[in-house]
C-alpha cells in the first residue's frame, strides 16, 4: 500500500497524534457533508466537533482509575456503547460511529480506509436554545417543560429493569466511594477547608449508619437501576418528546444507581443554575406521575453526595495541562461543596 506517488507508506495508527486528528478535524472539508464551519469543544474526555447539523465526539486517549481509553479497539468499544446506550433516551439522535482512517494516498478522511486510526460518535446537532440549561439561565424553562421532562423520565425508569444487588451491597458501594471522595479532595494541593471537608463527609457517613432503612427499602423495592449516569441540564433539550444525550458510557457500575439519585442530581444542578425551584417541581412532578416517593431526607443525602462528587470532578482538571491554570475549576469545586454543605445539614 502506497501513500503516494514517492511510495512512502502511510504511518502506523499508533503513530497519529491526538493533536494531529484534532487539526485534521478542525477543517470544515474534513466531513462527508457541507458545512460553513467546524467548532471544536475540548472537555474532560473528548473533542466534540460542530458542524452545521452534526455533532461527532472523538475520545481522548486518556486512561486513570475510572476510564481506559488508551487503545483505538477500547476507544471503538466505548463508542459503540455510548451509541447503544443513549438511544435509549434519545431515539434518532445517535446516528452511529464513524472511523477516522488513512486513504490509499495516505491522507486521513473521515470514512473507512486501509488503515483506521480512531473512531468517532456522530449524532446529529440539537438546537442550543432548547437545552434546559440555556433554558434556565435565559429563563424560558416552564413548568409545562419540567412536567414533560419528568413523564419521559418515569417511562424511562418504568422500562428499566431492577438491578440485583443487595442492600448491604449497595450502602457499601456509597461508603465507598464517600471516602475516596473525601481522600481526595483532603489533598494539600487543593487547599480546601478541612473542617468543611470534615463536616460535610461525616454527615454522609452518619446517614449511611443512622438512616440506612431508607436506603435498604429503595433497594429492596427494585428501584435500584441501570441509569443515564450524568443526568445534568446540559444533556437534556426541551422538544415535544424531550430528549436526553451524553449518558456515561463507561462504566455500568456507575449508571447503577437509585432513581431517586438520580433525579436528586438533576435537581441539584438545576438548583446551582439558580432554578433551585424548578428541580423541586421535576420531583414532585416525578414523584406524582411514578408514585414513588423517597423522603426528603434521602433526597438531600444523594444531593451533598452528588455535590461532592462534582466538586471532585471539577478538581480532577487541575492534573490536566491544558486545564491546570483555569480558575473555573477550583470556583466551581468550592461552589458545589457549599451545596454538599447545605444538603449535608438537611440529612443530619
Amino acid at each position: 500500500m502506497q501513500s503516494d506517488v514517492m511510495g512512502i507508506p502511510p504511518p502506523p495508527a499508533s503513530a497519529v497524534t491526538l493533536e494531529s486528528k484534532v487539526a485534521f478535524l478542525r477543517q470544515a472539508t474534513s466531513f462527508p457533508e457541507p458545512t460553513y464551519r467546524v467548532e471544536a469543544i475540548e472537555t474532560h474526555m473528548s473533542w466534540v466537533f460542530l458542524t452545521d447539523a452534526f455533532a461527532y465526539k472523538l475520545k481522548k486517549p486518556v486512561r486513570n482509575d475510572f476510564i481506559d481509553f488508551s487503545t483505538i479497539q477500547a476507544r471503538s468499544f466505548y463508542c459503540q456503547e455510548e451509541v447503544r446506550l443513549n438511544r435509549r433516551l434519545a431515539s434518532g439522535i445517535y446516528l452511529g460511529t464513524v472511523p477516522l482512517a488513512f486513504n490509499t494516498s495516505g491522507h486521513l478522511q473521515l470514512t473507512d480506509g486501509p488503515t483506521i486510526v480512531d473512531w468517532l460518535v456522530k449524532m446529529r446537532r440539537l438546537p442550543m436554545h432548547h437545552m434546559l440549561d440555556y433554558a434556565i439561565i435565559h429563563g424560558s424553562a416552564n413548568e409545562n417543560d419540567i412536567g414533560r421532562l419528568a413523564a419521559r423520565l418515569a417511562r424511562f425508569y418504568r422500562s428499566c429493569a431492577p438491578i440485583a444487588i443487595g442492600p448491604a451491597e449497595y450502602r457499601n458501594r456509597l461508603l465507598f466511594r464517600i471516602d475516596a471522595q473525601f481522600l481526595e479532595l483532603s489533598s494539600p494541593d487543593f487547599q480546601l477547608s478541612s473542617e468543611q471537608l470534615k463536616s460535610i463527609f461525616q454527615a454522609q457517613r452518619n446517614f449511611l449508619n443512622s438512616m440506612s432503612a431508607l436506603l435498604d427499602a429503595r433497594v429492596l423495592a427494585g428501584r435500584i437501576v441501570e441509569g443515564h449516569g450524568d443526568l445534568r441540564p446540559e444533556h437534556i433539550c426541551l422538544e415535544a418528546e424531550p430528549t436526553i444525550i451524553d449518558c456515561l458510557e463507561f462504566s455500568r457500575d456507575l449508571r447503577t444507581l437509585d432513581r431517586a439519585d438520580e433525579l436528586a442530581f438533576l435537581a441539584l444542578e438545576c438548583e446551582r443554575l439558580g432554578a433551585g425551584g424548578l428541580g423541586a417541581l421535576l420531583l414532585r412532578s416525578y414523584s406524582q406521575i411514578s408514585n414513588d416517593w423517597p423522603s426528603a431526607t434521602l433526597i438531600h443525602f444523594y444531593q451533598s453526595y452528588r455535590a461532592s462528587l462534582r466538586a471532585t470532578i471539577a478538581l480532577r482538571h487541575l492534573k490536566e495541562q491544558q486545564f491546570r491554570y483555569s480558575p473555573e475549576w477550583p470556583r466551581r469545586a468550592k461552589a458545589y461543596l457549599q451545596l454538599a454543605e447545605r444538603h449535608a445539614a438537611c440529612c443530619r
